[in-house]
């Protein structure tokens, strides 16, 4: 074998390990970020809902909820003594 093919040879070894180290680097990066977020406290699912929309520019998703949010609190206080005047707005 030519000296040439030898430090071929060699160099490619040398980045197989360098690429096993990189991949062994990132498990241990992406492991130790799971850990992270695993201790986090949880949000609320209206903390949640903002961040989706705010995170995916979905803001027309926002006065459809609050639409659905406030028929749902006339549906709830349609059962109770306020009724007579709920039933004003319909």
């Amino acid at each position: 074998m030519s000296k040439k093919s030898q430090t071929e040879n060699s160099r490619h070894d040398t980045q197989a390990t360098d690429t096993q180290a990189t991949d062994t680097q990132s498990t241990v990066i992406q492991a130790a970020e799971i850990e992270r977020l695993a201790n986090e406290p949880q949000g609320s699912l209206p903390r949640e809902f903002y961040l989706f929309v705010r995170a995916n520019k979905q803001w027309w998703l926002l006065p459809i909820v609050a639409v659905l949010l406030l028929l749902g609190v006339l549906v709830l206080l349609g059962s109770t003594g306020a009724a007579p005047f709920i039933y004003t707005l319909y």
